[in-house]
């Protein structure tokens, strides 16, 4: 298949774009190396797509390339670019989320459907479309109410996916990922500052009390969801939860990873912090049923991998 990978030099997208690869596809990777963080960062992670002859990326803004060009041919849209960040969602930056999550994902939607020859539109959706959860775990059919800007713009492009399949028969599939986590974690997620602070031996900070939970998503299991809702005709026009199949508290995870890394680690607890929802915890039963998805990744095993990977990354200690 020809696949367009959105945000391909991206957490997700950049693992996602080598499963492609691997599995025998020829991929188009695009990126706008939004200033989010560290450029550098990004390239890294396309390196290894960049060693495939089937490769080939294009940096530049959905908002202005030429999309109806970049759609000839291709089979299968995964659209992981998004301006990323619930914290970072408020006050004036919030024009860039609307162009970058909303806006984005709408003309992506329409070309597809001037084009008319795109087989599967996989959208990375998320968890924060259902905001603070009153009963768990929390099922595709529950209250969305987000709980932050992001929430908002990330529930608004689902809500166009599905506008798009209802209407014009746009085969799309929406994919609400549940705190995705592994090796190339973006700088500012929990689990890789907890690693660096590890490394740099410094405490590690937690808003709230610690007693928050998450269902955390290895990186592996969510690049599985998406080739499956890519090959499976009975997913379109769903939406689905992709999730680790747990509910963890973060004073676990510390745990964790001081047995990961063979160390004594300090915490320090800091106020909770606008849009942090207090629990997730997701329903997969729906991506059991549509994608056979269960997903494979222990949290331990998961963490062992994220911490080698920072550790390999900033280079300030010897595996323990």
């Amino acid at each position: 298949m020809r696949c367009l990978v959105t945000g391909a030099a991206g957490f997700v997208g950049s693992h996602l774009t080598e499963r492609l690869l691997a599995d025998g596809h020829e991929v188009c990777g695009i990126d706008a190396f939004i200033d989010y963080y560290d450029r550098a960062i990004k390239e890294k992670n396309l390196q290894g797509p960049r060693s495939w002859d089937t490769f080939t990326f294009i940096e530049g803004n959905l908002i202005h390339l030429p999309l109806a060009k970049l759609l000839e041919g291709v089979d299968w849209i995964f659209h992981q670019a998004a301006q990323a960040g619930v914290r970072a969602s408020w006050g004036e930056e919030f024009a860039r989320y609307t162009e970058c999550n909303v806006l984005a994902t709408q003309r992506l939607l329409e070309t597809a459907l001037q084009v008319g020859n795109i087989k599967r539109i996989v959208y990375a959706s998320s968890s924060s479309v259902y905001g603070d959860a009153m009963t768990f775990p929390i099922v595709e059919d529950s209250q969305l109410r987000p709980f932050s800007p992001y929430g908002v713009t990330k529930l608004a492009a689902e809500n166009l996916c599905s506008l798009y399949y209802h209407n014009f028969q746009v085969p799309t599939v929406s994919l609400r990922y549940f705190t995705v986590y592994g090796p190339r974690q973006r700088p500012d997620m929990a689990f890789h500052k907890f690693c660096k602070a590890i490394l740099e031996h410094e405490p590690i900070r937690i808003f709230d009390d610690g007693f928050q939970t998450r269902d955390f998503t290895f990186i592996s299991d969510v690049v599985e969801a998406n080739i499956r809702a890519a090959t499976s005709e009975e997913a379109i026009g769903k939406v689905m939860n992709i999730a680790g199949g747990s509910r963890v508290t973060l004073r676990s995870v510390i745990d964790m990873l001081a047995e990961v890394s063979s160390s004594k680690l300090q915490v320090a607890f800091e106020a909770k912090q606008h849009g942090d929802v207090r629990h997730t915890y997701a329903d997969t039963r729906r991506a059991q049923q549509y994608l056979n998805y269960h997903p494979l990744i222990t949290l331990q095993q998961g963490l062992a991998e994220e911490f080698e990977y920072t550790q390999s990354i900033y280079q300030l200690m010897q595996p323990a």
